[in-house]
Order: structure tokens, then sequence, then C-alpha cells
């Protein structure tokens, strides 16, 4: 979908995570991003961090997710 001049966009903060790395705990929160928002156009990635569990570590990743507004 093509987003004319002057479009208003909004964005969330969403944290992602992943035991297998940090693109994985990205992909996760986009994808369950678009099951939710409507018109998700991008994301920036504002920190990435780790947790360590008694089973490994786990990745994690704070992002702003950007969709466009209708109407």
């Amino acid at each position: 979908m093509t987003h004319p001049a002057g479009t208003i966009y909004r964005k969330t903060e969403l944290v992602g995570t992943s035991a297998t790395g940090y693109d994985d705990a990205i992909r996760h929160a986009v994808e369950r991003a678009q099951k939710t928002l409507r018109n998700v156009q991008w994301f920036e990635v504002k920190e990435q961090r780790g947790r360590i569990t008694s089973g490994g570590i786990e990745y994690q990743v704070t992002l702003d997710i950007g969709f466009a507004l209708e109407g």
C-alpha cells in the first residue's frame, strides 16, 4: 500500500524476546505487531539486552513499531 505525503504515523514500543538471537527477537515482535496493528510500515531498534536464565540466554530487543493511521 502506498501512502501519500502527509500520512500520519503512530508508533508503539514493544519488547521482543528469543532464545536464538536478536534478529529472531525482532522478528517475533514485528510478527506479533502485524497480528494486532494494521498498516505496519517500519521499526526502529532502541535497545538490545539479554537475560541470563537457568536454560541459557534470553535475547531482548526493545523497538518502536510505526504504523500509518487510517482515514
